[in-house]
């Protein structure tokens, strides 16, 4: 299945490594898949809160073994500089990715490193910015179609909500973003629903909080009340 980060630049077989400039990839990805729960409606969007189960922390355990096992086969390295990707669905532009640099790994999977900033615009079906993603790295690993982003990750709505958090996972498949660690969900009008772990879909629609530690309303300077 063609993705973000499936195409790359003719090999040499004299050489181990390549680097090109501006790269352009498309990529058709599965239906969404539903979640269901519990849920209540806010600010013109759904918040479930619901308790951690095992099916979530199964999922990040093997997340997180994918990190480590990729950590220990990394072999062959291609680099690709001023990076521009494009994902697309029924010949609708469905995101954008920016890079300065990125990596791209053979072994056992593919792997496609950015170690230096990457952005992520994602749109709607008319083609307009419904959501936007900033983080200092990621990684994404081929055989699950996911991406992993670490360090100042932070995505943000056209409404003007915003969720941070130390790492998150961007899954293709469902076009959901979750994570196990802490996260906090601002909203426009000053309120923030912090959480240890939660899912959300790509234009906030729908967000599951798995241990929320309450929620907060901030004043306009930016305190809370």
């Amino acid at each position: 299945m063609p993705d973000f980060f499936s195409n790359k630049p003719k090999k040499n077989k004299n050489h181990k490594s390549r680097s090109w400039e501006k790269t352009q990839h498309v990529a058709v990805p599965r239906q969404a898949q539903d979640r269901g729960g519990m849920s209540m409606k806010a600010n013109l969007f759904f918040i479930t809160t619901v308790l951690f189960g095992c099916t979530f922390f199964a999922g990040c355990e093997n997340d997180e073994k994918l990190i480590e096992d990729w950590s220990k086969k990394k072999l062959m390295v291609e680099e690709g500089k001023n990076i521009e990707s494009y994902l697309s669905q029924e010949s609708k532009v469905k995101a954008k990715l920016t890079a300065p640099l990125m990596l791209r790994y053979e072994s056992d999977t593919i792997v496609v490193e950015f170690p230096k900033t990457l952005h992520v615009d994602f749109y709607d079906d008319s083609t307009k910015i419904e959501t936007w993603l900033d983080s200092k790295h990621g990684k994404y690993f081929e055989s699950t179609n996911k991406v992993y982003l670490w360090d100042s990750v932070v995505v943000i709505n056209i409404k003007g909500d915003t969720l941070k958090s130390s790492d998150l996972w961007w899954d293709q498949n469902t076009k959901l973003f979750y994570t196990d660690k802490y996260a906090e969900y601002r909203t426009k009008d000053k309120q923030i629903f912090p959480s240890q772990g939660l899912e959300a879909t790509q234009d906030f629609r729908r967000i599951t909080f798995k241990q929320p530690t309450g929620i907060l309303r901030v004043s306009n300077k930016n305190f809370p009340q």
